[in-house]
């Protein structure tokens, strides 16, 4: 077979990158090739379906006529284990070769598994995939306690869905807190107040070591030689950035795949985005990972369009994200949980069960936390994408009447804020539904 673009990847950044190839190449051949055997559906709702309150449908985030509509070759259910650069082949799973022009990467990533005594037992899953979801789906009717190892984004959410289908759940956090890769400690403690009070139990500082049961899971043993009982354990403790196709090729890899700001890699007719791509952070200034939604697409459509001929430059993500669990609002994005000092200066303001918080560095917002009141973050994001200098007016960002109208007026001409809450919506519509930004 052969194509004039090879997009790996069927996910949010694959189908940014297709979309922007349309626009501008009508006629090209086109493959996009995933090994999950699903139309492009949305990750972020894996827990609302797992919950039972969306259908696999409803996660379309594309009609199911969109490839054929746009002329694209859609290989699901394979994989592909080898680029020759050099031949411009992608060698299958199956023995088939696929002959390219120009290629994407867009493969995001696999959850870690540790290697733990008892982990390939029966009960024991993960939760990245809608395949995941449905397996624990027909899983819970024999279960009635979960342990769910790690206690991120992943993690919260599977203890969400798990509580909805009446589960309990305990969460094991081998840090001192949930969310602490994005949250500060007090939107942390606020946050697992929450779970508390919706009967999650939280172990923190602990880790598991062994899972129990002859052939299926009947229980959790952590490092301190406690036992959990548990019939259902739930691996969440991050994912593995799957770069190895990108390696084996010769091509420049850091912790992801480097770009530049074309989201072109070391071999210019190479591109990558999503998950496993380092690309341009506006906040740090230099090359990161990223690894959210609205990134993986709008880093696709940079890709796509460079890849048809139409140069565009990447205008920079940062690590953002927005969740709702529990019917707590959050929303967090750049350097958020720095502390005053070392050249950063902090702002916060704490009401009741509301707390906000804005890092500035040289009077540049490079941070910010919002928990449960967001309505001013889509302002504070804008302000931050922009790098707008904000020493006239920062004591006012937290004011509860702070809005578009305080902000100097040359800034206010022709200048947009994000609505509220958009770091919330994912870039690609779902029918009826917005989302917590996140693959």
């Amino acid at each position: 077979m052969r194509t004039k673009y090879l997009i790996i990847g069927n996910s949010a950044g694959g189908i940014g990158a297709a979309e922007a190839i349309r626009e501008v190449d009508k006629q090209g051949t086109m493959v996009i090739i995933s090994d999950e055997p699903y139309l492009a559906y949305s990750r972020p709702l894996i827990a609302k379906y797992l919950a039972e309150e969306y259908s696999l449908e409803e996660m379309l985030f594309r009609p199911a006529d969109f490839y054929t509509q746009n002329n694209i070759t859609s290989l699901l259910g394979r994989r592909v284990e080898y680029l020759k650069l050099e031949s411009r082949i992608a060698e299958l799973s199956n023995n088939e070769n696929i002959s390219w022009e120009k290629v994407l990467l867009a493969s995001g990533g696999v959850p870690i598994v540790p290697r733990v005594k008892g982990i390939t037992k029966r009960g024991v899953f993960t939760f990245t995939t809608i395949d995941d979801a449905k397996a624990i789906g027909e899983f819970l009717g024999n279960a009635q306690k979960a342990v769910v190892i790690g206690g991120g984004l992943i993690g919260i959410s599977a203890t969400e869905a798990l509580i909805k289908r009446g589960i309990e759940v305990t969460i094991v956090e081998m840090k001192e807190r949930i969310l602490n890769t994005i949250l500060d400690k007090q939107a942390s403690l606020m946050a697992e107040r929450v779970l508390r009070q919706a009967g999650v139990e939280i172990i923190t500082d602990h880790t598991v070591t062994e899972i129990c049961g002859r052939e299926i899971v009947e229980g959790s043993v952590l490092d301190n030689n406690e036992v959990i009982s548990c019939d259902l354990v739930i691996v969440a403790i991050g994912v593995s950035l799957r770069t190895e196709l990108a390696v084996d090729a010769g091509i420049r890899v850091n912790r992801g795949v480097i770009t530049d700001r074309h989201m072109s890699t070391s071999n210019p007719d190479v591109y990558s985005c999503g998950d496993a791509a380092e690309a341009y952070d506006f906040v740090y200034g230099s090359n990161s990972l990223a690894p959210v939604w609205p990134n993986a697409y709008i880093g696709g459509r940079i890709a796509g369009y460079n890849m048809a001929g139409n140069e565009a430059e990447y205008p920079g993500g940062t690590a953002m994200n927005s969740l709702n669990y529990f019917g707590l609002d959050i929303t967090a994005a750049g350097m958020a949980t720095l502390p005053s000092g070392n050249g950063y200066e902090v702002i916060t303001k704490q009401k009741g069960d509301v707390y906000q918080k804005v890092v500035l560095q040289n009077n540049i917002v490079v941070g910010m936390i919002f928990v449960k009141d967001i309505e001013k973050s889509g302002i504070i994001f804008g302000l931050m994408r922009d790098s707008i200098d904000v020493r006239d007016f920062k004591q006012s960002l937290l004011a509860d009447d702070f809005g578009l109208a305080s902000l100097p007026q040359t800034l206010r001409q022709g200048w947009l804020e994000i609505p509220p809450g958009a770091i919330l919506q994912e870039p690609l519509p779902v029918q009826g539904e917005e989302t917590f930004a996140g693959e």
